[in-house]
């Protein structure tokens, strides 16, 4: 169980590290304009392989068999003779601006870290913990959770092979429990939050499956995970939104497309980086069976095609290099919709030229098909019927949350772009708190910055 920081050494680390960021980042710069002034116009060639690296590779994915190896091959045959000639015609400098855009970001990312002084909250008369013994490789046996529970008068209850959590919840609710948590994956999350969230219960997420990612953007720190049940102990609270499809709640996302039919393959359990590649020819390759998808736009206007699609519990962050693919606040009250792939819309075509996805936020959003429709919901394989009907359940949940732990996710402060976080970096710099309005926290906490 980590110790928490005390406020005056967060702010002194935060300010080390946002220095430490603005004199890397200037110094990359200025070694990067000799770089180019030396290698002109040797660097042309460096980006012309880049370019063609890309290419093979991506003609790789979409193709099967000798098609596959061969752009494959192509692409790292390639990708080695940019570094080799980013070595040999520009000496060390072309490296030195690698580390030191590394070491930007990494600084960068240390300095914007949160940590939110949550509401205090009273502690539980009958918490129970159900854990899954078999997730994340067997963490609840690894970190022997049931007797780190019993020990913070918290009642461990495992799911056993072929029970249904659901049931067990609901029993514990019957038989008095006044507070739940859940030590699993996501699935397994979201079924213990739709309990909780029905009646009005606290919840609380110990991040004991494989990537936890509910536990991420929650705030919740996903390398402590027995420090996680002092949330039931002595915790503070925050509110959060859940999502539904179709009647059924989920707390990270519904994916649609390439990677949905990816994971209903037995394989994909066991090998998911090759079931996902094996995918990809079946869903984009010039043998995929179409499968066209309705839907309507932010605009208000139908759109269909061969799409993928993701769903999500409030938005994503997506493409940028400081807390990509979290979500900066889970208590907007929206969906995130994010559409990949072909539409027969103009208006989208045109958008997606300049960039190979559109998103937005909404409270509810349909998608329609001529049949049912294979779904990753929180990563679980399903089947679902159409149309497929997603809402916003704004403010459902109430979140306990360890007082060690973030309590915010990465993202939550995190800049939009390159001049946002200089300014951010400055006043972190200068002992202030960043400014940052699009993704600022909510009131129910005060933000501290703590650093790394």
């Amino acid at each position: 169980m980590r110790q928490p920081t005390s406020p005056k050494h967060g702010r002194a680390l935060a300010r080390l590290q946002a220095i430490l960021a603005l004199a890397f980042g200037a110094a990359t710069l200025v070694l990067a304009v000799l770089s180019a002034w030396m290698q002109f116009p040797r660097g042309l060639i460096v980006l012309a392989s880049a370019a063609l690296a890309l290419f093979a590779a991506l003609f790789g994915l979409v193709h099967r068999g000798g098609a596959r190896i061969v752009g494959l091959v192509f692409a790292g045959a390639l990708a080695g003779a940019c570094v080799a000639l980013l070595f040999t015609l520009g000496g060390l400098l072309p490296a030195l601006v690698v580390v030191g855009l590394l070491l930007t970001l990494t600084a960068a990312r240390a300095a914007f870290r949160v940590h939110v002084a949550l509401p205090p909250a009273p502690r539980p008369q009958r918490a129970v913990l159900f854990y899954n013994p078999r997730s994340g490789g067997g963490k609840a046996e690894r970190y022997a959770l049931a007797s780190e529970a019993r020990s913070r008068g918290i009642e461990p209850v495992e799911l056993a092979h072929g029970e249904d959590l659901e049931t067990l919840v609901r029993d514990a609710v019957s038989g008095g429990a006044d507070a739940l948590a859940m030590a699993g994956g996501d699935g397994s999350q979201a079924i213990v939050a739709a309990v909780a969230a029905e009646h009005s219960l606290p919840y609380a997420c110990v991040p004991a499956g494989t990537r936890n990612h509910f536990a991420l953007d929650l705030g919740v720190d996903r390398d402590d995970v027995v420090g996680a049940l002092d949330a039931l102990v002595d915790g503070g609270q925050r509110v959060v939104d859940l999502a539904e499809v179709n009647g059924r709640v989920f707390v990270n996302n519904v994916s649609l497309g390439m990677y949905a039919d990816a994971v209903q393959r037995p394989e994909y359990r066991n090998a998911k980086l090759r079931t996902l590649l094996d995918t990809i020819p079946d869903e984009i390759g010039p043998d995929a069976e179409e499968k066209p998808l309705r839907w309507t736009g932010p605009d208000g206007a139908r759109c269909n095609g061969q799409a993928m699609l993701l769903v999500s519990n409030n938005r994503y962050r997506l493409g940028k290099l400081v807390g990509s693919m979290t979500r900066p606040r889970l208590d907007e009250g929206l969906l995130g919709v994010t559409v990949v792939g072909e539409s027969s819309d103009e208006h989208v075509q045109r958008v997606m030229r300049s960039r190979p996805w559109r998103e937005w936020g909404a409270q509810s959003f349909a998608v329609e098909a001529a049949g049912p429709l294979a779904a990753g919901i929180d990563g679980e394989a399903v089947q679902l019927e159409t149309p497929l009907r997603f809402s916003s359940r704004p403010s459902a949940l109430k979140v306990r949350i360890a007082r060690t732990h973030p309590g915010a996710s990465p993202s939550a402060i995190a800049p939009d772009g390159v001049w946002d976080a200089l300014r951010g970096l400055a006043a972190i710099a200068a002992g202030r708190a960043p400014r940052h309005g699009g993704y600022a926290l909510s009131s129910r906490g005060a933000v501290a910055i703590t650093g790394g």
